[in-house]
């Protein structure tokens, strides 16, 4: 669907790949976790769910005083920000709880696809039910639970996925070389083939150096998710007291020039040598955090954004609009706990003859 609205929009005009990708995170968190896609005016909320998930990150990534400086808690009620947390709590609450009525009554109506027998046409809200109602792991799942884990999946799977994706275009039209590189890869891996297939990525080496070293120079999370500490440690001769929170600079470690030659510059070529890759067993790249606290998503993230990345390289070109060059595209970050680019990302595509 992605592919044929950017083919639909070649002949008229540019394409927002920025909008584009965050449509299309969107809707693939929906489909796996929900059952189905939620547009305008879905749910008892009555509201964009796209608006109101992008508000949801806003709060996630704005500073509450009274975290930091208790005595000053009282800022969050005076600006606003208390109320629009309880507002915003509230409707993604309305929305949460109309998706899982959704799937309830579809059990209630014996709707097969609602039993574990059929476990191709399961989401993530008929696995939770079933733990729910079976109780197989050990202790009661309660409603309130299966909510916060179906927000921790949107939150952690739709804005990340989105910024990578963002980024990667972004450095590939900055570098037409490294674009054209890729796609020959691509094309050369799918020659012959109507389409690409999973199996394929695997193949395609320069793509996942591609977005390596995207996740280098722009990781998802810049600052990780902080720690806390759970008990007093001695680190490097300094002393860690429990309850310190943590915060882990993986932009910083990136761009180290004592970890990385020419740390600034789009280099992919940098991975097709080496073993670093993004687990959490090397400590100088670790976009998705490392040991328990890692990204428990990072096979489905980096095969969905190969799969888009492939896809698009193959059937289009790329370029600026306007006879924009690389080296002036606006690389402004913006604020927030996910950096995207301050700017949408406009290209033209021209869709590929073989």
């Amino acid at each position: 669907l992605l592919i044929e609205k950017i083919r639909q929009s070649c002949s008229s005009s540019a394409v927002n790949l920025s909008e584009a990708f965050a449509e299309f995170t969107k809707d693939i968190i929906c489909r796996v976790a929900l059952g189905r896609k939620y547009g305008e005016g879905e749910g008892e909320s009555g509201r964009n769910f796209k608006e109101l998930l992008g508000e949801v990150m806003e709060l996630l990534g704005v500073i509450n005083m009274g975290d930091y400086i208790p005595w000053l808690a009282w800022v969050s009620r005076v600006n606003g920000l208390d109320a629009k947390a309880e507002k915003v709590s509230k409707q993604l609450d309305d929305f949460l709880e109309g998706v899982i009525e959704e799937h309830i009554n579809g059990q209630k109506k014996g709707n097969d696809n609602h039993n574990l027998e059929n476990e191709g046409q399961k989401d993530f809200v008929d696995v939770l039910l079933w733990v729910q109602k079976e109780n197989v792991i050990g202790f009661p799942i309660e409603r309130v639970s299966i909510k916060a884990i179906l927000l921790d999946v949107f939150t952690a799977g739709t804005d990340t996925t989105y910024s990578v994706l963002e980024w990667a275009m972004t450095e590939l039209l900055r570098h037409p070389k490294t674009m054209k590189k890729m796609q020959n890869e691509v094309r050369e891996i799918t020659r012959n083939k109507k389409n690409i297939k999973a199996v394929d990525l695997d193949e395609m080496h320069y793509l996942t150096a591609v977005i390596k070293e995207t996740l280098r120079l722009h990781p998802i999370l810049p600052l990780l998710t902080p720690r806390e500490s759970c008990r007093d440690a001695k680190i490097q001769g300094y002393d860690i007291a429990v309850g310190t929170k943590v915060f882990i600079n993986a932009w910083a470690i990136g761009r180290d020039p004592g970890l990385w030659d020419n740390p600034e510059e789009f280099h992919p070529e940098r991975f097709l040598t080496s073993s670093i890759d993004f687990k959490g067993h090397n400590f100088q790249f670790i976009p998705f955090g490392a040991g328990r606290r890692g990204c428990p998503g990072i096979s489905f993230s980096i095969t969905t954004i190969k799969l888009v990345l492939a896809k698009l390289l193959h059937y289009f070109d790329w370029t600026l609009p306007d006879g924009t060059r690389g080296v002036d595209l606006d690389m402004t970050e913006s604020i927030g706990m996910v950096i995207h680019r301050k700017f949408p990302l406009v290209a033209v595509a021209t869709p590929y003859v073989a």
